[in-house]
């Protein structure tokens, strides 16, 4: 749904699935500015709206993904993560209950397959769920809210900031987004969901066990890293890019921004056992790396070598 914001002056419109909101106003850095210091707040109203309603929403949810909800509060904001049978990340859900609702948005074109899963999860539970298209998102650098849809020109009272400017904050975060950072194959370990939107001491869901065996048996075959990129290069690599490392491909690139700090950088999934100071190349432009999911992550039980030995 096009946001109204769109229409002001200086709008210039983000593209691809974000085409719906502004990625400036006009001043990138300024705005970007702003937002680091919390004097300016972002329209990602594309973001689509869920809302799970009735006695039973919090207990469902809590079996049905992988953050322990059960419990959550009023006013309480979390992460979680609808996973396939494999393990691997199909949705990401960022949420809060208002003491009647359970409100989620996910990514845009996202909202109808989470629905349609959910809805064939409700059984004889007392849940509803639907879209919720009045409300909208506008975002701090580091806090969500939800506001009439018709209230979106009020943007809470405060200047606005486009969304490249919260994009490059995000990667600065290190925060990976659905469908950016990640792909058809990304196990939670990989990208570093574990904590943020993965609970590992509560019971059983769906993809469960592939994030029990990773963390405690294994390790992920990939890891998210942050890339400082050339700044003498005019342009960024491209989501997708590959991500080369002694002449052979060893990753791809995720997200990409110019930080009004940093200068250029990156998102990049890659292979594990690329060594943490390898100098990269990403989508031809010179990289160094710094790490955000370590290469030994997972393996967290300790098993005795004599046991080790009678198992083998």
């Amino acid at each position: 749904m096009r946001s109204p914001l769109l229409d002001l002056p200086g709008a210039v419109a983000a593209d691809g699935p974000d085409s719906d909101v502004a990625a400036h106003y006009g001043d990138l850095f300024a705005e970007q500015r702003a937002l680091a210091k919390g004097e300016a707040v972002v329209d990602r109203s594309n973001r689509e709206v869920v809302r799970i309603s009735g006695a039973d929403r919090l207990k469902w949810l809590n079996d049905l993904t992988s953050q322990k909800l059960d419990t959550l509060r009023p006013g309480e904001w979390t992460q979680t993560l609808d996973l396939d049978l494999q393990g691997h990340v199909l949705h990401h859900l960022t949420l809060v209950d208002d003491g009647e609702s359970l409100l989620a948005h996910v990514e845009p074109g996202t909202a109808q397959s989470l629905i349609d899963y959910l809805d064939r999860m409700r059984f004889m539970l007392r849940v509803e769920v639907a879209r919720a298209d009045d409300l909208a998102v506008l975002s701090t650098a580091t806090e969500d809210f939800l506001v009439p849809r018709e209230e979106l020109p009020d943007h809470l009272g405060k200047p606005l900031a486009g969304l490249w400017a919260y994009e490059a904050l995000r990667i600065e975060a290190h925060r990976p987004r659905l469908g950016f950072d990640t792909d058809h194959k990304t196990i939670p370990h990989e990208v570093g969901w574990i904590g943020a939107a993965v609970h590992l001491s509560k019971g059983c869901y769906r993809g469960q066990e592939t994030v029990a065996r990773v963390h405690n048996l294994g390790h992920p075959p990939r890891r998210l890293v942050f890339l400082h990129l050339d700044g003498s290069v005019d342009t960024l690599p491209a989501h997708g890019d590959p991500v080369i490392f002694e002449s052979q491909e060893v990753g791809v690139v995720g997200s990409a921004a110019r930080h009004h700090e940093l200068g250029p950088i990156a998102l990049a999934v890659v292979k594990r056992t690329v060594p943490v100071d390898a100098p990269l190349l990403a989508g031809g432009v010179a990289a160094a790396q710094e790490v955000i999911v370590p290469p030994d992550a997972g393996r967290n039980v300790s098993i005795d070598p004599a046991l080790r030995r009678r198992i083998r």
